[in-house]
């Protein structure tokens, strides 16, 4: 029975990984999104990792063992739930792979504040107070500076409970 895992990769090298692993007879995936970046000075859009460094294979372990998994170029170990490979629900990786880069996602990234842009809070704990952009992270949260006592914290909100200023 084929059962989805997950891999820490050796940095960089999770296109290596699914080579070697492709030619081994194991599903891979692993998330990406579209980034625009400025490379040599000009604005380029890539393909970079959801996850860097993090991979989602599918094998049978009868047929395949952890150890030749596990021992393949660009691979540094599984991630372990105590002495065991942590399994992953299939149901995860479908939800992944629809979701993944899709021009709701696009349009979603597209509204994001700008860093450095000014904010105000409108819901949870800090509501009404005035705050900086800073990032986004991976879990439609964002990094904010409140000036909160005097000083500058930094706090995670959901992207709903804010409003341009």
């Amino acid at each position: 029975m084929k059962d989805w895992f997950l891999l820490y990769c050796k940095r960089s090298e999770q296109e290596r990984a699914v080579v070697n692993l492709d030619r081994q007879g194991v599903e891979c995936y692993y998330p990406q999104v579209t980034v625009e970046k400025v490379v040599r000075g000009k604005r380029v859009t890539a393909a970079e990792p959801l996850f860097p460094n993090y991979m989602f294979v599918k094998f049978d372990p009868e047929a395949i063992s952890y150890t030749t998994v596990r021992s393949t170029r660009g691979v540094a170990d599984f991630i372990r739930q105590g002495a065991h490979p942590q399994k992953v629900q299939s149901e995860l990786i479908e939800h992944l792979r629809s979701n993944e880069d899709s021009e709701e996602q696009r349009q979603k990234l597209s509204n994001l504040p700008m860093p450095g842009e000014s904010l105000i809070l409108n819901h949870g704990q800090f509501q009404g107070l005035e705050a900086i952009y800073q990032e986004p992270d991976g879990e439609k949260r964002s990094f904010m500076l409140i000036h909160l006592l005097g000083k500058q914290v930094k706090v995670s909100v959901d992207n709903a409970d804010i409003v341009r200023h």
